[in-house]
């Protein structure tokens, strides 16, 4: 059977699942049911690396299956091609291009086993087991599966710091609950971990490893429904008699005797700070031992999340991509403190009942595009959590975050992508937080002589031949530099104003009149001579996950300078409209995150995201219409491979979400939202203190994809955008929609 049979096989076995697993959800009381629309198999295949497991939204834990398989499509620890658990880890990244996390893995088992990873082509080496794909139950906030080599029923379900397992045993003398604190995913390696029996029903310790953190510390404490039996340690595959073991890779083995269909119950707690407060969160957070109620909590977490965007539309597919893609919007950022706000900082120091919620796993290079202008809107009451995180990393190694995971920078991709994301608050009226110190955050960040820094202040831009990437680097800062002369400008720092502005064009010195392409530039100010505007070559190249064709277009904060550098309008047009259709061969070294292809425009990966929407910057706006419909309906599905790239921590979903409602805000600060083609017929967005805001989308349709006219709040609207503050006062937006280009439909050129 080939691959692509198996692949549809697979889709339809899960699909009927969650349709089954639908219709048995019951409503909540006073809320539409907005998780029985969650599919979360959508994005577990092809490239998508979604989560697969039982969590809160933001929760701290993400508790779920972790497979043997360690290569790029697992960096999740799951992928819907594979059947193998090695165990039910505590921490999980969703959507990211680098694996690691995987944390605290537990693993009941009814035999004695090899404690390692194993070989998948062994079924009884290491710890792992089969399933099949038809005993798994999976629905926000829970997951469930049988484990085959086992004969083991595992149930999962979460608290915003503890995981809830539920294990359903044959009879035997020989059930074992493992702790493994060796296995993780992917990059990730432990270095010291510890763990210790304080009772016959209580285990406890930490682990501490490197990976993409490179210094990752978390503690545990577990409590069991039954004493524990037997206890045994082991230092990789050699078991101590005793209750307690320090080394690189440890396990701990807690034994029992059950009887046919015997439940045991596991709570884990976690800690960024010590065991002792891993305590606490338990006790705090779930002192008891039902889990139905803690699952049903959980459902009822979620709804209340969901419901912040209730739509209409007729169309099923729609719906379970919305709420999926909403869903998948709120596994990060993550929590990253304890329930006394106690944290561990990105200086290794802990730090006490702090007056904030600190936060991690940050995508910025992903989610400054549309995950936080998205959370501006329905998540306003988070805004200044996330800024004041931000700000306390600033104040702890020097600079604003970059990729930060696990309180540590891991520096991953290019630019600085965490002032876009501050400076949009700022600028959209957020204030509980220290504006001035949050100035300087961006100002030091962005003048700091790291990562190419250095050379785009001696020479107004980065050369090729002084540091790698440099063209898309250079032009990344060139988006942060202009959010932060936005800034500068409204707290009347002029000079600052007229320095970033101007940084803000660097991207000019890249740009090639001969060929209409920007192209890297060497320190003596010569374009780099071979040059082929399709080919990119992963991490050897001027351009960062992409080539010339998608980087001509990373200007989004000055589209009309870009429209210059063209020459006119009409050849600007032209070039955008040929990027939707010229054909070209990448090369064999291209990065696989160049994917969700139309022409040359890559709506896989995110420098692209924002370029069906400049059109109406250019009188244009009927072209966004159908390049944004073609993009939710092609790029989008309800099938597992449903993503065309990353999920990017919900950057990918947040992008479906905006533009299903028919806006996207291009500037990278500020808050104007263009108008694109909303596929929803109408949508209450709740966006904080009691109000909300709704798009009404007469007379949509798959035919009708042009808006036509607009009334705000009852009155003619003649805009291409809508402002974040029109929107969060609350009010009424709608859009007439039709099936042919009106003369009155909102495009600006104002020139």
């Amino acid at each position: 059977m080939t691959k692509k049979k198996i692949l549809v096989i697979t889709n339809i076995v899960c699909m009927l699942f969650f349709v089954n697993a639908c219709k048995k959800e019951t409503g909540v009381t006073g809320q539409q049911n907005l998780t029985q629309y969650v599919n979360p198999y959508i994005g577990t295949g092809g490239h998508g690396h979604v989560f697969m497991g039982a969590n809160l939204p933001f929760g701290s834990v993400q508790l779920g299956a972790t497979s043997v398989l360690q290569s790029w499509d697992w960096t999740s620890g799951y992928h819907i091609s594979d059947t193998t658990i090695i165990g039910f880890s505590h921490t999980h990244l969703s959507g990211t291009g680098i694996g690691d996390l995987s944390d605290i893995s537990l693993m009941p088992v009814t035999e004695e086993v090899i404690l390692n990873r194993g070989n998948p082509g062994d079924p009884h080496s290491g710890i792992w087991s089969y399933f099949t794909r038809s005993s798994e139950k999976a629905k926000p906030g829970y997951y469930g599966v049988h484990l085959d080599r086992y004969n083991v029923d595992v149930e999962l379900t979460a608290t915003q710091r503890v995981g809830f397992h539920k294990y359903t045993f044959p009879k035997t003398d020989g059930a074992c609950v493992i702790i493994d604190l060796e296995n993780g995913t992917c990059w990730d390696k432990p270095t010291e971990g510890y763990i210790v029996q304080e009772n016959d029903s209580i285990v406890s310790g930490y682990r501490y490893s490197t990976g993409w953190a490179n210094d990752q510390r978390i503690y545990f404490t577990a409590s069991f429904s039954k004493p524990i039996g037997k206890f045994v340690v082991s230092n990789a595959n050699k078991r101590i008699m005793e209750n307690s073991l320090k080394a690189e890779k440890v396990y701990g083995l807690a034994y029992f005797d059950t009887e046919e269909k015997e439940e045991i119950c596991v709570k884990v707690a976690l800690s960024p700070v010590s065991i002792e407060n891993a305590k606490m969160n338990m006790q705090t957070e779930l002192p008891g031992w039902n889990f139905d109620q803690t699952r049903t909590k959980a459902i009822r977490a979620w709804n209340d999340e969901l419901n912040k965007i209730q739509i209409k539309t007729n169309d099923e597919a729609v719906k379970q991509i919305f709420y999926t893609g909403l869903y998948h919007t709120m596994i990060a950022p993550s929590v990253f403190c304890d329930v006394n706000s106690d944290y561990r900082g990105a200086d290794g120091k802990i730090y006490r009942k702090n007056n904030f919620t600190n936060y991690t796993t940050f995508s910025l290079w992903d989610t400054y595009r549309a995950a936080h202008p998205l959370m501006t809107i329905i998540h306003p009451e988070k805004v200044d959590d996330i800024i004041n995180t931000m700000l306390h990393i600033y104040q702890q190694q020097g600079k604003l975050p970059v990729w930060h995971l696990m309180g540590c920078e891991t520096n991953c991709m290019v630019g600085n992508p965490a002032i876009p994301v501050v400076a949009d608050a700022i600028l959209k009226g957020f204030n509980g937080f220290d504006r001035d110190l949050a100035y300087e955050a961006m100002k030091t960040s962005a003048l700091s002589d790291e990562r190419g820094l250095v050379y785009l202040k001696e020479y107004g831009y980065i050369p090729y031949d002084k540091e790698e990437e440099a063209l898309s680097k250079c032009m990344e800062y060139a988006v942060a530099d202009w959010s932060l002369a936005q800034v500068a400008r409204k707290m009347g720092k002029e000079e600052d104003y007229a320095y970033f502005l101007n940084r803000s064009k660097s991207y000019r010195y890249y740009f090639d009149k001969s060929t209409g392409f920007v192209r890297g530039l060497s320190s003596k100010g010569e374009f780099r001579a071979s040059f082929n505007p399709f080919e990119s070559i992963h991490r050897d190249s001027d351009y960062t996950e992409g080539n010339a064709w998608q980087y001509t277009w990373l200007v989004p904060h000055d589209i009309y300078g870009l429209v210059d550098l063209f020459g006119s309008k009409e050849r600007f047009i032209e070039k955008l409209d040929s990027l939707f259709i010229v054909e070209g061969d990448m090369g064999e070294h291209a990065s696989p995150d160049i994917s969700g292809l139309i022409g040359q425009y890559a709506h896989g990966n995110e420098p692209s995201h924002h370029i069906v929407y400049m059109y109406p910057y250019v009188g244009q706006s009927w072209k966004t219409a159908e390049k944004v419909r073609e993009i939710l309906s092609r790029l989008y599905s309800v099938h597992s491979d449903g993503l065309s790239g990353n999920e990017d921590a919900g950057q990918m979903s947040a992008w479906y979400i905006l533009s299903a409602l028919g806006l996207y805000q291009v500037e990278p600060a500020g808050g104007r939202y263009i108008f694109g083609s909303p596929v929803i017929d109408e949508a209450v967005i709740r966006v904080g203190n009691g109000k909300t805001f709704t798009i009404t989308a007469k007379n949509n349709s798959k035919e009708n994809i042009y808006i036509r006219n607009i009334l705000l709040n009852g009155k003619p609207y003649n805009e291409y955008y809508i402002s974040f503050d029109a929107i969060a006062k609350g009010g009424h937006l709608e859009l007439e929609m039709g099936s042919s280009r009106s003369a009155s439909n909102p495009s600006a050129f104002p020139r």
